[in-house]
């Protein structure tokens, strides 16, 4: 049996996924992808997590990309196939029930850059660089560059990455609003739990009304938002969670969120 492609651990209630192919870059090949699939999945199913944070191993790359090598050889139909694969997955983790917090520590390219952007939040190293350079392959995107960046982005600055195809270092992709802090490369690690372990302190319940409600909003009318949002406060005084965090606020303490 070969190794796993993951390294997984959990720190309190946050849990790291470390994408472990180091002399790869992080490179995503099939067994990856899936290997992602099922650690998101436990991840999401395990009420002892209440944020994740993803990474790729190594100082080089979180990933920087698909595995080229394994892609060369596929038929038009196995790419579909591919393409699918990791959009499943990587939608997936756009709609979990938890925030996922993608710490990005060197190259984010390709299907590295769709990773970190289905991920809820993005911290990246002064020293990353992120990119679209399919068009070098004689390819596209194909596990939801086009479709996010224009989301986080917009059209002009997803066009530029998309069809010239040169990375832009961590400030640029700051600016461009397709990462949320940029931090020293040293104090990432640091900088990222801090943020993960502030999200785990917090309401789960609330938090995964937030998820719920930008998903279902960036894909609908603004009516149909709104609405969903009072759905979904109303549905907030059913909770202990609000009680706590009501009651911590009036007598001027820390709230305990149970989840509850």
């Amino acid at each position: 049996m070969s190794a796993s492609p993951l390294l997984i651990e959990d720190v309190g209630a946050v849990r790291r996924i470390t994408v472990n192919r180091p002399d790869k870059l992080n490179a995503l090949n099939l067994a990856t992808l899936d290997a992602l699939a099922e650690a998101f999945r436990d991840a999401d199913r395990d009420d002892a997590v209440r944020t994740i944070v993803l990474t790729g191993a190594g100082p080089k790359a979180f990933v920087a990309g698909a595995d080229i090598a394994e892609m060369n050889t596929l038929t038009p139909v196995q790419g579909r196939d591919f393409s699918l694969r990791g959009q499943r997955m990587m939608r997936a983790v756009e709609t979990l029930s938890k925030p996922v917090v993608a710490m990005i520590n060197g190259f984010a390219l390709g299907g590295g850059l769709e990773l970190a952007m289905c991920c809820h939040l993005r911290v990246a190293a002064d020293s990353a660089k992120v990119g679209q350079p399919e068009i070098n392959l004689g390819l596209i995107p194909g596990f939801g560059g086009t479709q996010r960046l224009l989301r986080l982005a917009g059209r002009a600055a997803t066009l530029e990455l998309c069809l010239v195809g040169a990375p832009i270092d961590a400030n640029r992709a700051r600016e461009l609003g397709i990462v949320n802090r940029v931090v020293p490369a040293a104090d990432l690690e640091a900088e990222t739990m801090k943020l993960a372990e502030q999200l785990a302190a917090s309401a789960p319940l609330a938090m995964r009304g937030v998820l719920d409600c930008v998903n279902f909003g960036g894909e609908s009318s603004i009516e149909e938002g709104l609405a969903y949002e009072t759905a979904q406060f109303g549905l907030m005084f059913s909770t202990d969670d609000m009680r706590e965090g009501t009651g911590a606020f009036r007598e001027r303490r820390k709230p305990a969120f149970n989840g509850r």
